[in-house]
């Protein structure tokens, strides 16, 4: 009997390991004993760092940052659904493991000196995460480069839900709201009911949200809620045979504009509505890829249709039904949960690209939210011609990387073989622009 009970206990811890991490948060607040301590002392033993009977800011377990709180458990040596960041990543050495759609943060490490321009430089100090003081505040924004941490971002408390029409509302003092029934961000996700909410997308905190590390400087609130978007129960994942897709909804463009309020250019205008002559590229719920930008001279072909024909440098052979790319995805455009749900795989099921009337271009096209291994946090490499290497035949045989990088640049492009695209490949604006 003991050695059932072994064996039936080892089976449930490999269910749990294997099974998507997605009910600690669960679309709202968690457990607060996972995350805060009074005294930060479990059984006379201090609790994930920092100092016995001395907790972190707001009570957090481990002392440090708020983002180390988070890190606590969302780093990791091993690719796992929750982790977002790798420990001991080194310039030459320890790569990133995890292929989040939205990056891994330690990107920001390989570097030496000043943090990366790889991504959000969040403060984390107890996990190697600093400041990057070339910045002061938020590029076309004003959100301080000081409190960056990952509660600028998300909600931990989760808030914010999502109701059966495929709006978004707060539960805060004088409103009566549905409560969460589980996570709103994946396709085996429940569905919201008029009795049950669901949670946002990645527990992102919506209109009015604030850290409370900001609590008491003003004109920082967010101004727009959470996108709508629903991505694949596994996530963290190679790509080297089949992509993640996530399929993106809407509003994801008007989220970074939280902070990034003069970078959303919805449809060739600025964010004040005067023409800019194209100066700020188009993102946003209104920047459809069928057209109808502001500027016809400067759009004056449908990139939609760019998009579903290209198939790499030379190529424009593609059709609609297998043209999309995890490295140039796009929003769809509705709030629909079960179309949303319906299109986030990982096997490569759906590959439908964008149509010519709902479908629009977003911030998330070309960055990573989080982090990548390419400049300002794109998905792409974008400052050589070329994309890949080829030998003397023309024959691909490798991502174009620096001396000895290849296995960096590889792991920047999630395991893709650069063979996926044609020999002399230029960078992927083509994929929407195609200029080659």
């Amino acid at each position: 009997m003991k050695g059932i009970k072994v064996t039936l206990a080892a089976a449930a811890s490999a269910l749990l390991l294997a099974a998507p991490a997605m009910a600690f948060h669960d679309g709202g607040v968690a457990a607060c004993e996972r995350c805060h301590t009074m005294h930060n002392s479990l059984n006379n033993t201090i609790m994930g760092g920092g100092t016995q009977y001395q907790s972190g800011p707001y009570l957090l377990q481990g002392g440090g940052e708020a983002s180390d709180a988070c890190l606590n458990c969302h780093e990791g040596p091993t690719l796992s659904s929750y982790h977002v960041s790798t420990p001991t990543v080194t310039y030459g050495g320890q790569l990133p493991v995890n292929r989040t759609p939205g990056g891994d943060f330690s990107w920001l490490k390989l570097a030496t000196g000043t943090p990366a321009m790889r991504g959000h430089n969040v403060m984390g100090t107890g996990h190697g995460y600093t400041q990057d003081t070339r910045l002061v505040t938020s590029p076309g924004g004003s959100y301080p480069a000081a409190n960056l941490q990952c509660s600028s971002c998300h909600d931990p408390h989760g808030k914010y839900r999502v109701l059966s029409d495929g709006s978004v509302v707060q539960a805060q003092p004088g409103v009566v709201v549905p409560p969460i029934d589980g996570s709103g961000s994946y396709d085996t996700s429940a569905t919201p009911t008029a009795d049950a909410a669901v949670g946002v997308y990645r527990i992102l905190g919506g209109k009015g949200y604030l850290p409370k590390s900001l609590s008491t400087q003003t004109g920082l609130a967010f101004a727009n809620d959470p996108p709508i978007a629903v991505a694949p129960s596994t996530y963290n994942r190679s790509e080297s045979a089949t992509m993640t897709r996530v399929a993106y909804g809407q509003g994801m463009s008007e989220y970074c504009a939280n902070c990034h309020a003069a970078m959303l250019n919805a449809a060739g205008t600025t964010s004040t509505g005067a023409a800019d002559g194209g100066h700020v590229h188009p993102a946003g719920n209104s920047a459809k890829l069928g057209g109808g930008f502001s500027d016809s001279s400067l759009f004056n072909t449908t990139i939609a249709t760019n998009y579903n024909s290209y198939k790499k440098t030379g190529d424009l052979s593609g059709t609609s039904a297998t043209s999309y790319d995890s490295l140039v995805p796009f929003e769809e455009g509705t709030n629909d949960l079960a179309t949303l749900k319906a299109h986030a795989k990982n096997d490569d099921t759906y590959l439908a690209g964008p149509d010519g009337t709902n479908s629009n271009v977003m911030c998330l096209s070309c960055h990573r939210a989080h982090a990548s291994g390419f400049p300002s946090m794109v998905r792409y490499q974008i400052d050589n011609a070329m994309v890949n290497n080829t030998d003397a035949t023309g024959t691909v045989i490798g991502w174009n990387a620096q001396t000895g990088a290849d296995a960096m640049y590889l792991a920047a492009y999630y395991d893709k073989p650069a063979t996926k695209y044609g020999a002399f490949q230029r960078p992927l604006c083509n994929k929407c622009h195609a200029k080659d």
